[in-house]
């Protein structure tokens, strides 16, 4: 698993977007108290039921894993003009 420059701001892009497509697609209500790893595994759990990210294999299926997999959907989702891709 390679590392991509900005890894942990667009991380935090990722989690900011999912949450706001889960909860305009009315599936979930995120509370404020709501850890980052139960946001991160229902936004990739969400995202892979879509079909907009690929699964995981089973055994893979951990939080390192998971934040990678939001990381790469938020980089490509990203218009190429967006400061966090400017490294790319």
């Amino acid at each position: 698993m390679k590392k991509l420059p900005n890894e942990a701001k667009l991380l935090k892009e990722a989690i900011r977007v999912g949450t706001t497509y889960a909860e305009k697609r009315g599936v979930v209500q995120f509370e404020p108290t709501d850890s980052s790893k139960k946001r991160i595994e229902y936004i990739y759990r969400l995202l892979v039921h879509d079909q907009l990210v690929q699964p995981l294999a089973k055994d893979q299926e951990d939080e390192p894993n998971m934040k990678h997999k939001l990381v790469l959907w938020i980089s490509r989702t990203l218009p190429d003009d967006h400061p966090l891709t400017k490294t790319r």
